[in-house]
C-alpha cells in the first residue's frame, strides 16, 4: 500500500529535503507541499492524505493552531511535528493533540525514516486487528516495528550489530546493486541523504561481511580516498 503525505513547511529548502526523504521510502508518496497552515487546511478540505509532516513555526497560521484545526475538523490523518524548538511546553501541547512523532531540526535521514515507520506500524496494527488486545496496544505504543511488521528482504533475518538499521542497510545495498563501479562514502552520503559518518559506518560493516571490496585512490592530487564497490559474487 502507498501512503499519501502532505508536507507543511514554509522554508522551501526544508520542504524539498522532506519531500526527498519521503520519496526514498517506497511505501510513501508526496501528495502536496504547502507553505503554511491555511494552505494546508484548504488542501485538506478537498483532498485526503494519510500522514501530515507539519512544521511548528510558520506565517499566517502556525503548526500548533493548524493541528488544532485538523483535530476540530476530524481530518483522519496522522501528524509528525517538525520544529527547531525543543521546549517542553511546545512538545507537551502537540503530544496532547495526538502527534505520532516529533522531529527536532536538523534531523537525519535515518530519524525521519523512524518516524515514517512508526506511522506504518500504527496503521498496520489497526488494519490487521479488528479487536485490539493488550499486546496490540503495547506494540503501537512502543512501535515494535521489527517484531510486528517484519517483511521479507534481501537482508538475512539475523541480529544486526548496534548502529546498523535494516532499512538503511537495504537502501545502501540497493544503491550499490543499481550503480556499478567505485564509490566514495561522500558520493553515497550525497545520493542517499545520509551523513558521511553514517555512510562510512555502513560501508565498513558491508566490507566486514564480504559484500563489498575497498581500494585506495592515490590519484586525487591530495589526501588518498577510499573507494568501495560491490563484489561480483554477492548479488542476490
Amino acid at each position: 500500500m502507498e501512503y499519501k503525505v502532505l508536507i507543511v513547511e514554509d522554508d522551501p529548502m526544508v520542504a524539498m529535503i522532506n519531500e526527498q526523504y519521503v520519496c526514498k521510502n517506497p511505501q510513501f508518496v508526496v501528495a502536496a507541499s504547502c507553505r503554511n497552515g491555511q494552505e494546508a487546511l484548504e488542501f485538506l478540505t478537498i483532498n485526503n492524505v494519510d500522514l501530515i509532516v507539519l512544521d511548528v513555526f510558520m506565517p499566517y497560521m502556525d503548526g500548533i493552531e493548524t493541528l488544532k484545526k485538523i483535530r476540530e475538523k476530524k481530518i483522519a490523518a496522522e501528524v509528525i511535528m517538525v520544529t527547531a524548538a525543543n521546549d517542553a511546553a511546545t512538545i507537551e501541547e502537540t503530544m496532547h493533540l495526538g502527534v505520532i512523532d516529533y522531529l527536532i531540526k536538523p534531523f537525519a535521514f535515518e530519524r525521519f525514516q523512524v518516524a515514517l515507520e512508526k506511522f506504518v506500524a500504527h496503521r498496520t496494527i489497526l488494519k490487521q486487528n479488528s479487536i485490539l488486545d493488550q499486546s496490540c496496544i503495547d506494540n503501537m505504543i512502543s512501535n515494535a516495528t521489527e517484531t510486528a511488521l517484519t517483511k521479507p528482504s534481501d537482508v538475512d533475518q539475523q541480529e544486526l550489530p548496534k548502529g546498523i538499521q535494516k532499512k538503511t542497510l537495504i537502501l545502501i545495498e540497493e544503491y550499490l546493486e543499481q550503480n556499478a563501479g567505485w564509490h566514495t562514502v561522500g558520493m553515497i552520503a550525497e545520493k542517499l541523504g545520509v551523513s558521511i559518518v553514517t555512510a562510512r559506518h555502513y560501508m565498513n560493516y558491508l566490507e566486514e561481511q564480504g559484500l563489498i571490496v575497498a581500494d585506495i585512490n592515490y590519484s586525487t592530487g591530495g589526501r588518498p580516498s577510499v573507494l568501495y564497490s560491490k563484489t561480483k559474487n554477492c548479488s542476490q
